[in-house]
């Protein structure tokens, strides 16, 4: 099979996500049907390791009050001097692992997604690394280990698998990716899915096509 390019998927990337001057429009377009919710943003990095690109995520601390030892991306929540939720999912992945942002190149954002049970409303932000994810440095208080994945991997369909989970009279549909020991689910599930669904084609020509192989 062959490997896909970074700079295709980069490119599709660019086309297909949101602009980045249309996250604050989106993100207020959901709030009007959620006002209490809390605002929050993640980044979900990529960059080429070994050839092939990767995406980071955080095991949070054990010690954290919400979703202790979960998988998530970076990020936590929108301050009154972040200048836009772009701005903010930066801060939060200089604070939570030492990202170096100078070199970062943004290439849109996702949908906003609503988490039930902590009440937030998150903007997921995709930037790209074109010289490496460089040195790291992980705030112990709120990151236990830093995992990078292969987004190729993540993208293989024998690992995921979805459940209707109900709460009240409102009924989701939860995401789960089983990649080697970790499992990814939840708000960072959903937003997984969505950046994935946005390349399907792109696996699915991978995959089918016998010239690939």
């Amino acid at each position: 099979m062959r490997r896909v390019a970074t700079n295709e998927i980069i490119m599709l990337l660019r086309q297909r996500l949101q602009p980045v001057e249309c996250a604050e429009l989106l993100l207020d377009t959901v709030e009007g049907s959620r006002p209490q919710a809390r605002k929050a943003a993640v980044l979900l990095v990529l960059f080429e390791q070994k050839e092939t690109l990767h995406l980071a995520f955080i095991r949070r601390a054990s010690t954290l009050r919400a979703h202790s030892g979960e998988i998530a991306f970076p990020g936590g929540s929108i301050d009154a001097m972040d200048a836009s939720s772009v701005m903010a999912a930066l801060r939060e992945a200089q604070e939570e692992i030492g990202l170096d942002t100078t070199h970062i190149q943004v290439l849109g954002v996702l949908s906003p997604v609503f988490t039930v049970v902590s009440n937030y409303l998150i903007t997921p932000v995709v930037a790209y690394l074109p010289y490496g994810l460089g040195a790291v440095s992980l705030q112990a208080s709120e990151v236990a280990e830093l995992l990078l994945l292969p987004l190729s991997g993540l993208a293989d369909t024998t690992i995921a698998h979805t459940e209707e989970w109900t709460r009240g009279d409102m009924t989701r549909t939860v995401y789960f990716y089983d990649y080697e020991d970790y499992r990814i689910w939840g708000a960072t599930g959903r937003i997984l899915a969505m950046l994935l669904e946005l390349l399907r084609d792109i696996w699915l020509e991978n995959t089918s096509n016998p010239a690939n192989v």
